[in-house]
């Protein structure tokens, strides 16, 4: 997603360097559009692995409520200060910052700010897209889908039950099998999220280790090229996601993203050995939130900055792409590091603990409450 972002938000000009050159072709194919939908597989596989059990295991409505309200306080702790952080460089960079009009009008900013703060803005970028300007805070409806998943999955635990892995396949399969979908089918597809959630619930099933892809550990050359083959069919993710390559595009890649998932959900390190690129992984992954809360005021920082540096009526060209990538990154990482240790990790941290604080005072008062209720019949 981040690649995908620095055309036009970090780049916003057509090198010559590039044309007919093997980066242009290899950028043609690969712009991390599939990011988005591993980003959902993910969220719904390991929320579901951890809240679905724990509601199962309540025993009466009360105790699945304050499970619910338990993971909903740690979930606005983990997000929202996180994002709002993000909300306001964007709306203080508009105000005081934006000689360049890069980060667009701040009424368009407070606009987006409002519904990326009560999560609706994949219905406010559905209205906007190609209609009106929809500023700087466009990359936000991934957030709000993500939050409303979070809002309805105790729901469907709730009243679906046994029925609920039924319920969830007909509607991965109705979504995968569209074709050519709208903006407002986009914004609020849930194929790739509902997948995460089916792979939790089979992860509890005998049947799950049955499937167990135990050949990629056997030999290091067959994982090699099983691999090589998967993350080529995402290599093409930017031709699939613009319906160019099949019409069942977001479909496809959400298949692709689950397949990778359902890999990783095994632990067993088939995807990536032990080694000091895994490492560099993961230590990507803790901060990934972050990175990508920033990554567009980063990328548009850079772009003002820039503006402000060179001379007046300075035209841009194949001299700047490298130093507004080397730029681009630096402000991502520094923005993004900033916002996790004072921001991410300090509010992650307090919102376990006002969770946790929560659900036993409700235990306690419910344990009181028993013997009460007993005596009294």
């Amino acid at each position: 997603m981040l690649l995908g972002h620095t055309n036009g938000s970090l780049i916003p000009w057509s090198s010559p360097l590039l044309e007919n050159s093997a980066l242009q072709h290899f950028y043609y194919y690969f712009r991390g559009a599939s990011g988005v939908d591993l980003f959902f597989v993910i969220s719904g596989f390991v929320i579901t692995r951890d809240l679905h059990p724990r509601l199962v295991a309540c025993s009466n409505l009360r105790s699945f409520t304050n499970v619910s309200l338990a993971f909903w306080i740690r979930r606005i702790w983990r997000i929202f200060p996180t994002a709002w952080f993000s909300l306001a460089i964007i709306l203080l960079a508009a105000a005081f910052f934006n000689r360049s009009g890069i980060f667009h009008p701040f009424k368009t900013n407070l606009d987006g700010t409002i519904a990326a703060v009560f999560q609706y803005y994949n219905y406010h970028l559905a209205l906007c897209y190609k209609h009106y300007d929809c500023g700087a805070n466009f990359y936000y409806w991934t957030l709000s889908l993500e939050e409303q998943f979070y809002l309805l999955l105790p729901f469907s635990i709730l009243y679906l039950r046994k029925w609920l892995p039924y319920v969830l396949a007909c509607l991965i399969v109705t979504q995968i099998f569209f074709p050519n979908r709208s903006i407002m089918m986009t914004v609020f597809r849930t194929d790739a999220i509902l997948l995460g959630v089916m792979i939790a619930l089979w992860s509890r099933s005998i049947s799950y280790r049955v499937f167990e892809s135990r050949f990629l550990a056997n030999s290091r050359w067959l994982r090699i090229t099983f691999l090589v083959g998967l993350y080529s069919t995402m290599a093409v993710d930017n031709r699939i996601a613009e319906g160019t390559l099949a019409p069942f595009n977001y479909g496809i890649l959400a298949l692709i993203c689950g397949a990778f998932v359902l890999i990783g959900s095994y632990d067993k390190n088939y995807l990536f050995p032990q080694c000091k690129f895994k490492r560099l992984i993961m230590w990507l992954g803790s901060r990934s939130c972050s990175l990508y809360m920033v990554h567009i005021p980063a990328y548009y920082f850079v772009q003002e900055a820039w503006f402000r540096i060179v001379p007046k009526g300075t035209l841009y060209e194949v001299t700047y792409t490298i130093p507004f990538i080397l730029s681009g990154i630096g402000m991502v990482f520094l923005l993004g590091e900033l916002s996790y240790r004072l921001v991410e990790s300090p509010s992650r941290r307090k919102g376990t603990q006002i969770s946790t604080r929560f659900l036993q005072k409700r235990i306690s008062e419910q344990t009181i409450d028993q013997p009460a209720a007993g005596s009294s019949r």
